[in-house]
């Protein structure tokens, strides 16, 4: 349990994204700056916000969670997360970011109206699919924040969960992204820094990789192969090479379509930041994500060695880096310093989360739906109250913590690449995706993902993740359903840059 100086921190913390909050509600005159930022995010708060958004709990606790009980075969995870950053901001965001700006667009919901030319039905049922996936997504964030906040003080699953929900729930409904966007900056930087601080230290207190490889391979010897073979053998032996290409599809498209990550490229200030943004992205991510998996090999071996003890819990091996940490911390003081660093990697995808679905509902729904007419306070009021919402209903879903962590963000990940992939890609590229062809492909994939979901949990396991069966069954909806149906006008076509271009044709 968190001594004085770690519970004056952590209130210090907590305090300061309030306050951050506050200072943020003063920027905010109409919708577009609660919900964009006035699209005026220059280019290291708006790539420290893309990393941010994708850099969630299963960052620490998830990916090291991983690594502690599946090895090396899931170091692949570690190229394929930081990728969905830079393929978001590359192949999506280009695009979005110019004709957002040109066209006024709020959210991905008001390019789909756009770019298939239908207001209410496209629109709506990608905003029950966003706001769905984004709750999905969002109890496996406030799990990872319970879980921090059990080893800090000692509490109840439940306080833990109504402390984390007011704290966040404060910044964003009074800021919006303004608040989001600052408190991430902060965050996103104490967590890079702090893991390029502790992870090191901690990998040499096992040992060293060389002797940490050693424990892995005695182990099981699989610990320390690029994949498992096939068939699967153990639960934990899943990663194995046809896996690993859904899992590469999973992560790197599925990811940087979903709505919390996508529409961060709407509120970037200039175009020009596409160009480098990409890149440090990756790199970034890829040194966080390197080294936290790196963690939870270390885990492991202290574990074995019997210098660690796990918790008893469904979800013991999510413990691995705060434990690890707190093993190898020569002080309270980096303990504290620690605890503030897990808590900025969750926070900093828990908050967008929530005000994108504030965002969702108050605006494609409450809005641009049911009520046109409705007045920027009137939305905004919406909006905090959505927020608001979202935080009660996925607190009450995370009641119940998951076996992994990584499941479950993976199963919101695979919703989101079920559902979204296709019509955008399509939307974005293909002059012949139509208005229903987007339908039936963004339907086909939602209820796809929900049945092969269903069927790898509770029937039999599938060789891959569920999502490349309900993605495939999406392309196939799209393009089957587009050949027959009448095509978009050209002209929508062209304001929307649909066509194998990136930057605008001369």
């Amino acid at each position: 349990m968190a001594d004085a100086m770690t519970f004056v921190i952590i209130i210090f913390y907590f305090l300061l994204l309030i306050g951050i909050g506050a200072w943020a509600s003063r920027k905010i005159i109409n919708t577009e700056d609660y919900i964009l930022a006035g699209r005026s995010l220059g280019f290291w708060v708006f790539t420290i916000l893309m990393v941010a958004s994708i850099c969630s709990g299963m960052t620490l606790l998830g990916v090291s969670g991983l690594g502690y009980a599946s090895g090396w075969p899931t170091i692949w995870e570690q190229i394929f997360v930081p990728a969905a950053a830079a393929f978001c901001i590359t192949i999506f965001g280009m695009k979005l970011h110019t004709v957002g700006r040109e066209n006024g667009y709020l959210t991905l919901e008001d390019y789909f109206a756009h770019r298939f030319e239908s207001a209410k039905h496209l629109r709506g049922l990608s905003a029950i699919a966003g706001i769905t996936v984004s709750l999905i997504y969002l109890v496996g964030q406030y799990t990872a924040i319970s879980i921090v906040l059990i080893w800090l003080f000692g509490i109840e699953h439940w306080q833990a969960l109504i402390i984390a929900g007011i704290i966040i729930t404060t910044y964003t409904v009074i800021g919006g992204l303004y608040a989001v966007s600052w408190t991430t900056l902060i965050q996103g930087l104490i967590l890079i820094f702090g893991v390029v601080a502790i992870a090191p230290f901690l990998i040499m207190r096992a040992g060293g990789l060389t002797h940490i490889n050693e424990v892995l391979s005695g182990i099981d010897p699989n610990f320390v192969a690029p994949w498992y073979p096939t068939p699967v053998y153990a639960g934990y032996a899943f990663a194995t090479p046809e896996f690993l290409f859904s899992f590469a599809i999973l992560l790197m498209v599925g990811l940087a379509c979903a709505p919390h990550v996508i529409n961060n490229v709407l509120a970037a200030k200039e175009t020009k930041y596409f160009k480098w943004s990409p890149l440090i992205a990756f790199l970034i991510y890829l040194v966080v994500m390197l080294l936290v998996k790196f963690v939870g090999f270390a885990v492991r071996v202290l574990v074995e060695e019997g210098q660690i003890i796990l918790p008893e819990a469904v979800n013991a091996q999510d413990f691995a880096f705060i434990l690890g940490v707190e093993f190898a911390s020569p002080s309270m003081l980096i303990w504290a310093f620690f605890a503030v660093i897990v808590l900025a990697a969750v926070m900093s995808t828990t908050d967008r989360l929530m005000l994108t679905i504030g965002t969702i509902f108050s605006w494609d729904i409450y809005k641009n739906i049911l009520h046109p007419e409705a007045s920027t306070k009137k939305v905004l009021t919406v909006s905090k109250a959505s927020v608001f919402l979202a935080a009660v209903i996925s607190l009450i879903l995370a009641i119940n913590p998951p076996e992994m962590l990584a499941w479950l963000i993976w199963m919101g990940i695979g919703v989101m690449l079920s559902t979204f992939a296709i019509p955008i890609l399509g939307g974005l590229y293909w002059r012949g995706a139509t208005t229903k062809g987007a339908l039936a492909a963004m339907a086909c994939g939602l209820i796809g993902s929900g049945i092969f979901g269903y069927y790898h949990q509770y029937v039999a396991k599938l060789p891959v993740h569920f999502s490349l069966y309900s993605v495939t069954l999406a392309l196939i909806a799209l393009i089957v359903v587009s050949l027959l149906t009448a095509k978009n006008s050209q002209k929508v076509l062209d304001e929307t840059m649909t066509g194998w271009y990136i930057f605008r044709r001369k």
